[in-house]
């Protein structure tokens, strides 16, 4: 655990964090192809990959399908999201 976040928490952030620098860094070159954007969004692409596949292969109970996910560029973080099968949202309880 770091600094009270759970690996799982973290997880989600930085999966979130690499699909999305990733459509950013696409739409860059699909349109303008600003190199300030590519200098920004690069580095951060790269570390949120970097730490998904940390997390993955440090999170217990992960199959291996779902820690060899992790290394797809850009959407191993979704995959092993999804493999694990982790809620997209809170869950509340029923009162009844």
């Amino acid at each position: 655990m770091i600094v009270g976040f759970d690996i799982r928490t973290l997880l989600r952030v930085a999966a979130a964090v690499e699909a999305l620098s990733l459509l950013v860094l696409l739409a860059n070159l699909a349109t303008v192809h600003i190199d300030g954007v590519a200098s920004l969004m690069g580095p951060i692409h790269g570390c949120a990959y970097l730490f998904v596949i940390i997390a993955a292969f440090r999170l217990p109970g992960l199959t291996r399908a779902a820690r060899l996910s992790s290394l797809v560029p850009g959407i191993g973080g979704l995959l092993v999201l999804r493999l694990r099968g982790f809620p997209r949202t809170r869950q509340t309880r029923n009162p009844g």
